[in-house]
């Protein structure tokens, strides 16, 4: 390992000892103490050891949101290895495909995801496999896969970090390698470098195998902070933690900012939040301003991805106050380690404050050279970045380009709709033109498509006018509550 790996691995491994038998993760209202998720890191660590697996070789884990997972990610960090997420809610088939090709020394996965077809690929790949169970608390090799192959024993040493899965909202999932060392920006980016141990407990529920999870268990440990862990978003287990643990800050999805505000909570079940960040999407500003009215808390605005490791840009409660009223709008201000600039996308030239282009960053504890994104923003005066869309996901329409979040910003001013998608589908003539399907409100009459679609003609050019809209109980969503794009897409069935 370098020594910014040392480093992180090293405080890394420090945080999870200092749990001692305090307590470290609650699991469906139980608290696992510090010995309990360090005894999961070092019994894997063990098997590793026993199945011939060189210290610091690469190793997957096949991620659930559960205490074992956690463990095993932080764990197989602070021993300076290479950690490949894989996600755990795809098929048998997609799993065994992903551990084919990772050449990894070993995999740790739930018993559950151990099946036939799960075993015979690592059998193939030459990959050992380590069973971690809840109930009973387990860690073993699973039979069969008790070594790993000669020439995988050594895989991927002499560094460390995540091969984390991007979240599959307009494709099939890809990993970006982040070195252990960029994980301090991940904390910083997460917790502003104020978390302290005695906080209330982080609330994570984003899926453990992409961003997301990653940043909030990494940022949990590193600070030394109890974590509250979900293995998936719902209403009801949300509100039992904050109310429970007093919780002040929570992340939330778009989605889950829709699902709280149609829960129609009581004020109270909210009321230790200081502010919410929402993430990940684009959240509208009618759903912003109802949950605000509703529950008299600020929603705070982020926007970061993959490749950065976390966060580019934020609100703070300081900056809300100051200009939360002018900026509504904008995703936050550019982070004190971060550089952002806004370029022509055809030929890279940057352009003027407050014109649009494509957003790239550079992050030096990430490198020297600017990291493109594929996202159209602007960048104000004061260092705020309002985004306006994907550029990869202009529709060009017989030459006409689209934005799909201009069309999507007309259909979710209904006030019947809770959400829309709109995408590019093949025309022959065309090219392509834009079909967009719409989530309703609930316990309201739900609008027409051909209301709908009378909207956005009102509103935007003829070209923008969807070809085709569907009504639909509920928009198809990935594990970190984003629209499927490509399952809009397959909704689509025009002759």
């Amino acid at each position: 390992m370098s020594d910014g790996d040392k480093t992180v691995s090293t405080t890394l491994a420090a945080r999870l000892a200092g749990y001692g038998d305090g307590p470290c993760i609650e699991f469906e209202g139980r608290w696992f103490t510090g010995v309990e998720i360090a005894g999961y890191a070092h019994g894997i660590n063990e098997e590793l050891r026993a199945a011939g697996v060189a210290d610091g070789a690469a190793v997957g884990v096949v991620a659930r949101n559960r205490p074992p997972h956690a463990a095993a990610v932080v764990g197989l960090l602070a021993a300076g290895r290479w950690v490949s997420m894989i996600y755990s809610f795809q098929s048998p088939h997609a799993i065994a495909r992903d551990i084919e090709q990772l050449r990894l020394a070993a995999v740790v996965a739930d018993p559950q995801d151990w099946t036939e077809s799960v075993i015979a690929a690592a059998r193939r790949a030459g990959s050992a496999g380590i069973a971690i169970s809840l109930q009973p608390p387990t860690v073993e090799l699973v039979a069969g896969l008790e070594r790993t192959a000669e020439h995988l024993r050594g895989e991927g040493v002499g560094s460390a970090g995540l091969r984390v899965l991007t979240s599959g909202t307009t494709g099939p999932p890809k990993r970006h390698e982040i070195p252990v060392e960029v994980l301090e920006h991940t904390v910083f980016s997460v917790s502003g470098g104020t978390a302290a141990p005695d906080d209330p407990p982080e609330l994570m529920y984003w899926p453990l195998g992409g961003i997301g999870g990653v940043c909030q268990l990494i940022a949990g440990v590193y600070s030394g902070k109890r974590i509250a862990l979900l293995e998936k978003f719902s209403v009801a287990d949300w509100v039992r933690v904050v109310k429970t643990y007093g919780i002040r800050r929570s992340g939330l999805q778009p989605a889950a900012v829709r699902m709280l505000l149609d829960a129609d909570l009581p004020r109270e079940d909210l009321a230790s939040l200081d502010y919410v960040m929402s993430a990940s999407g684009p959240l509208d500003p009618e759903t912003r301003d109802a949950f605000e009215q509703r529950y008299g808390i600020p929603v705070l605005l982020a926007y970061g991805a993959t490749e950065f490791a976390g966060s580019v840009c934020t609100w703070t409660p300081e900056l809300y106050r100051e200009f939360g009223a002018l900026k509504r709008s904008s995703s936050g201000r550019v982070l004190p380690d971060t550089e952002v600039r806004i370029v022509d996308p055809g030929t890279g030239a940057e352009v003027p404050i407050d014109a649009r282009g494509v957003l790239e960053a550079r992050i030096p504890s990430i490198g020297p050279d600017w990291i493109r994104t594929n996202d159209l923003a602007s960048l104000d005066a004061d260092g705020f970045i309002t985004l306006h869309g994907r550029a990869d996901g202009a529709i060009n329409r017989g030459g006409f380009k689209i934005l799909p979040e201009s069309v999507r910003r007309v259909l979710v001013s209904h006030p019947a709709v809770r959400d829309a998608a709109v995408v590019g589908v093949p025309d022959a003539r065309l090219g392509e033109v834009p079909f967009a399907a719409v989530e309703p409100v609930g316990g309201v009459p739900a609008p027409s498509p051909d209301e709908l679609v009378a909207l956005v003609r009102d509103a935007l050019p003829k070209h923008c006018v969807p070809v085709d809209l569907v009504v639909v109980d509920e928009l198809p969503r990935t594990q970190s509550l984003k629209v499927s794009l490509r399952d809009v897409v397959a909704m689509c069935h025009r002759d």
